[in-house]
């Protein structure tokens, strides 16, 4: 009934018309209002539920149904969790401290841990410490537990820097539960980290991390306080790279698709935004997902050649608003016999006919089952408030854009032969004699003058529509089409991205 987000290589959404496992095909019903699956798919149904039963499982309370009360009012599943590694002198500790700003998060690292002062584990474990310089993987573990379970981590989340250390570390922590929704890793040469690790320094009041050489802080008063940390040596650094190449190998395995490796040779700026645009991004879900499109763009843009691939690839119903209302007309209905009239003298439909077209079509069984691709309208802000007020409110929303000198290159070249009625472009695909191009006719609203024409029009509505679909998604149309399909595939298959101020 439903299909799937997925991958091109799959197919991307799957086929309509399976019923749901274990599901009676005849006893199912077969009228799904289309405010049903819009519902689901608007507050993330599914997602509410998959992620219930997951914290049902991993915890096991006593009480399932306080448990889920409790988790429901906490409100907190987008709340960040990431895990960011890296080799010594990547940057890592000052991408999480930014990202912890930023995300309004809690910086989780060894050395906060085991500093708590009201954590008889953390007491343990400095001890140890002290003792050895490292904290036993079981008591780390614990410690992560500990400290992701308090008010504000469930709150705000979490991010852990340079943890787990080990496949074994990374392993106890999936076991407990504490799965992360994003794991950064930092990528660079040895050879640039061992020449930048020796121009560390750190604020020992503050813990932040500056360099002599990339990052040195202008005021004097930081500048004479900062001291040279432990350990960063090039024998010392080459050492530990070679400790951290040998575990990172075995601890991605654990993370096969949440794992975003980012170049750390590279401005911090940049590593920082690109850090910070993956954390911002959903994962696909595998929630029942039906597409529900709408294409916008000038005239020449591409929106029918783009609606015949996607009706053709995943099923959906092509809807195009001028060819339902001629086959209305063609149908000779109620409705089409309204419209007639202004087709006869060549006037503008009015909107309460053309919604009354639409509406019947896309409240249609195939459509609410299928989902659709809709092109052609609305073409100004009282068309899509219209659009919505009648429950079809799209899942998503493209607009193609394509400058107006190639609009004008696309259609004033088209021609059309008046004996075989085949189509031609005077530059994309000429006609093959001369006989064929003498007689070749251009149709009148292909003039340069009409082209303008529809462009003005189409501009002076869109700013108005890019508003009212606040998360429509802009797309570069003057490039191959299979491209710009590809760009459209990638925007239904994959979730919106979450705006995080």
């Amino acid at each position: 009934m439903t299909r799937r987000r997925g991958g091109p290589s799959d197919g991307g959404l799957q086929g309509a018309g399976a019923p749901h496992g274990g599901m009676d095909a005849t006893t199912a019903p077969h009228r799904i209002p289309p405010e049903m699956p819009q519902y689901g798919e608007a507050n993330h149904i599914f997602e509410l539920m998959q992620n219930m039963l997951e914290q049902l499982l991993i915890h096991q309370p006593k009480d399932p149904i306080l448990f889920m009360i409790s988790h429901l009012q906490r409100d907190n599943n987008n709340v960040p969790k990431i895990v960011i590694l890296g080799p010594p002198a990547s940057g890592k500790t000052t991408i999480a401290m930014w990202l912890c700003k930023h995300l309004n998060s809690n910086l989780l690292t060894v050395e906060n841990l085991i500093a708590r002062e009201l954590s008889s584990l953390a007491a343990g474990a400095r001890r140890h410490y002290q003792d050895v310089t490292k904290v036993p993987s079981t008591l780390l573990v614990r410690l992560i537990q500990e400290r992701v379970s308090e008010e504000d981590c469930i709150r705000r989340g979490w991010i852990l820097d340079g943890i787990p250390e080990t496949r074994e570390q990374a392993l106890m922590i999936q076991t407990l539960g504490i799965t992360p929704r994003h794991v950064i890793v930092l990528s660079s040469p040895d050879t640039v980290l061992i020449e930048r690790n020796l121009g560390k320094r750190i604020d020992p009041q503050t813990g932040e991390i500056y360099h002599t050489t990339f990052d040195w802080p202008p005021e004097a008063e930081i500048q004479n306080r900062l001291v040279v940390p432990e350990g960063i040596s090039e024998l010392e650094t080459a050492r530990k790279l070679l400790e951290y190449h040998r575990n990172i190998i075995r601890i991605l395995p654990a993370y096969p698709k949440i794992l975003k490796v980012i170049s750390a040779d590279q401005p911090c700026m940049d590593v920082f935004y690109q850090a910070l645009t993956y954390a911002q991004t959903s994962h696909r879900s595998n929630a029942p997902f039906t597409p529900r499109v709408l294409l916008c763009g000038p005239v020449g843009s591409g929106r029918r050649l783009q609606a015949a691939l996607l009706a053709q690839k995943y099923g959906l119903v092509n809807v195009h608003c001028g060819q339902l209302l001629k086959e209305a007309v063609a149908d000779k209905s109620k409705v089409g016999e309204l419209i007639q009239p202004y087709f006869q003298k060549k006037m503008a439909v009015p909107d309460s006919i053309i919604m009354k077209v639409l509406d019947q079509r896309l409240s249609q069984q195939d459509s609410v089952q299928k989902g659709w691709v809709l092109h052609g309208f609305p073409r100004d802000l009282d068309q899509a408030h219209m659009l919505h007020s009648l429950g079809h409110q799209p899942s998503r929303v493209f607009f193609l854009n394509v400058p107006l000198d190639s609009i004008i290159e696309r259609l004033t070249l088209r021609r059309m032969d008046p004996v075989t009625g085949e189509r031609y472009h005077l530059m994309y695909k000429p006609p093959p004699t001369v006989e064929i191009q003498a007689r070749l006719l251009q149709h009148p609203r292909d003039t340069k003058e009409q082209v303008k024409l529809k462009m003005d029009l189409f501009y002076r509505h869109s700013s108005d529509l890019e508003e009212f679909y606040r998360q429509a998604i802009a797309i570069n149309g003057d490039q191959d089409p299979y491209t710009v399909f590809e760009y459209i595939e990638s925007g239904i298959i994959n979730p919106l991205p979450r705006k995080v101020p």
